[in-house]
């Protein structure tokens, strides 16, 4: 899937495709709004990704210390970039292990 498609499901599926992983079905949740969705998807999901996605969506509810644990746990910097641009970096990049099969 590329991001142009993904973004295309966000904007006019009731639901996301169901080939995606955990964290990137969290991330079309969160696109849509449904910040619990993600949030129990990330959780759900474990592991570095799932972790990274947990960190952004605690940063984007402003718990910024429960964020900064997460981001521990994914292995990832805190960022300082707008949350859009966080999402779409993350979106980004869980896609692109996507193709190529991690």
């Amino acid at each position: 899937m590329t991001f142009a498609d993904f973004l295309a499901s966000t904007a006019g599926d009731s639901s996301p495709p169901s080939r995606l992983s955990q964290e990137l079905a969290a991330m079309w949740h969160d696109r849509r709004g449904d910040w619990e969705a993600a949030h129990n998807l990330a959780q759900a999901a474990g592991g570095r990704d799932g972790a990274w996605v947990h960190a952004y969506l605690h940063r984007k509810e402003g718990d910024e210390g429960n964020a900064a644990y997460w981001y521990r746990s994914a292995g990832r910097p805190e960022t300082t970039n707008s949350l859009a641009e966080e999402w779409e970096n993350i979106t980004r990049v869980l896609l692109s292990e996507t193709k190529s099969g991690k």
